[in-house]
């Protein structure tokens, strides 16, 4: 067996951490074989003698410029696409399972070689607003990387989970979750070793790449000549933007420097300016932000702590956007790159003292962890396509309401449409609207019933477990047997022996 690592897989930057190491600190982040605590996103599709030789993070962002064709940036926005596809140099195709799997391959070879230990196992966080086919892509990414993967958290839970252990502070928290692709906020009960989570929501593609193409259009809209269009510059652009923006949190000013048709040309931006082209962007998260406060029942004055997690938040006007409106101050004891990869790491060493994974590893210390409970909540509604009975036109039904506690078990009674129906298709939805249009069709399955007369009753559970994927049984009620149990054949996600190819195909990659 091996070492279990926690990783943030994240849209710009991943990072690693692993509880209880030989240094004597509870949890630490690993770092990546360049001595870095965070590794850039980033692969490089070198095309070396015909074949393809990867290369990931900081040394392949530094040549992102100079080879925008061979680059992969923010893959984490397209998991789940089953129609996303990345065409090498050497002619392979790769999906986005395999592009994360690759990236989080190249964190496994560099914790073991950092700790001198094999890493088999690992828990990785996602967005609290991920839906199913990004889940389960996601797990299926550190499949292909060689791990044995052990669960699948939310990104602020896992924030929340380390400040609660590293200040041992109690109450009401509430995670503001703005990273480089996505957006979360997620608000939990913290009392002791107990983290209750009570509401969720966000936006899956809303985060600092928005706030860089705003950028960029301001310069592009605003430059003296018309900007350089092929693919070299618009990627020197957008990484000028990009550090503009950073250094926009240390200064008021900066100046982008541009490559025109008419030579290069200088472009001020303030801090100023840059909220004001940022406020559709920053007024979408203050609302998903209060939205998500009124269904947990709670109001500003309930919420004891504010937490601010991704690389975005330290722009100094997201922190300030949320303190004006909680009211709060928010805590200084959260570092918005690390904390959710060393929650991870704590949530890997609960995975091995309540599955009984024996790691196999002295880093892992298992003898000193606190009984820590974690409920979660579901992050989107599940549903089943019926027939409407007045229209005759299908319609979403929803079985799980959103922000439902998991893992749980939820039903709904159906009934035949048709005289001496043979079958039922069960589509499993994911989205809260009743129009089938506005939903996502997650997986289906055709079970055989008995010929009965229309409106034969029929019941649907869906059972969903801790890492927000479902299985569904069908009951006969009318002659109350079971007519099956199933797992969802997801559309959207790779089976078992793509998964394998998949697999096959990194392991002879030179990397």
């Amino acid at each position: 067996m091996g070492l279990v690592l926690g990783v943030d897989l994240g849209t710009t930057n991943s990072a690693m951490a692993v509880y209880n190491i030989e240094s004597g600190e509870d949890v630490q982040i690993v770092k990546n074989i360049e001595g870095e605590d965070t590794t850039p996103s980033v692969v490089l599709f070198q095309s070396v003698d015909g074949k393809d030789e990867p290369l990931v993070g900081s040394l392949a962002k530094r040549q992102a410029v100079a080879f925008p064709d061979d680059t992969v940036q923010y893959v984490k926005r397209y998991m789940g696409d089953p129609n996303w596809r990345f065409d090498s140099s050497s002619g392979n195709t790769y999906k986005s399972e395999e592009v994360s799997a690759i990236i989080l391959k190249k964190l496994k070879s560099d914790a073991e070689n950092v700790l001198g230990e094999d890493v088999s196992g690992v828990v990785i966080t996602v967005p609290a607003y991920f839906d199913d086919a990004r889940r389960v892509a996601t797990k299926q990414a550190g499949e292909i990387a060689g791990f044995n993967v052990l669960r699948v958290l939310n990104e602020p839970t896992a924030a929340a989970l380390s400040f609660g252990m590293d200040t041992m502070e109690s109450g009401n928290v509430l995670v503001y979750d703005l990273g480089g692709g996505t957006f979360d906020v997620t608000i939990l009960k913290v009392d002791g070793y107990n983290f209750k989570v009570l509401a969720t929501d966000g936006d899956r593609n809303l985060g600092g790449f928005d706030i860089d193409n705003a950028i960029m259009k301001y310069v592009m809209d605003n430059v003296d000549g018309n900007v350089m269009q092929d693919n070299e510059s618009l990627a020197s652009l957008r990484e000028k933007c990009e550090f503009a923006k950073i250094a926009l949190s240390n200064v008021v000013n900066t100046f982008i420097h541009v490559n025109t048709d008419s030579g290069m040309k200088k472009i001020q931006l303030s801090r100023e300016k840059l909220v004001d082209l940022c406020s559709v962007i920053f007024s979408r998260t203050r609302d998903i932000t209060e939205d998500t406060l009124e269904e947990s029942e709670l109001s500003w004055s309930d919420i004891d702590h504010v937490l601010l997690v991704g690389g975005s938040t330290k722009m100094p006007a997201i922190k300030d956007m949320v303190e004006k409106m909680s009211g709060k101050k928010a805590s200084i004891n959260v570092n918005p790159d690390l904390s959710v990869a060393k929650g991870a790491a704590i949530q890997a060493l609960i995975e091995i003292a309540n599955n009984g994974y024996d790691d196999g590893s002295t880093s892992n210390n298992k003898n000193n962890l606190p009984d820590i409970n974690i409920q979660d909540v579901t992050s989107q509604s599940l549903g089943v396509l019926v027939i409407d009975t007045y229209s005759g036109k299908k319609i979403n039904q929803i079985v799980i309401p959103h922000n439902s506690e998991i893992p749980n078990r939820f039903e709904a009674d159906l009934c035949t449409v048709a005289d001496n129906q043979t079958a039922i298709n069960v589509e499993v939805t994911q989205g809260d609207d009743p129009d089938p249009d506005y939903v996502t069709i997650i997986g289906s399955s055709t079970l055989e019933i008995p010929a009965y007369p229309k409106g034969a009753p029929i019941r649907i559970i869906y059972h969903y477990d801790i890492d927000q994927t479902v299985q569904v049984e069908v009951v006969d009620l009318t002659a109350k047997k079971m007519l099956g149990t199933f797992e969802i054949d997801r559309i959207a996600n790779l089976n078992i022996n793509e998964v394998m190819l998949a697999k096959a195909k990194l392991d002879s990659l030179n990397f």
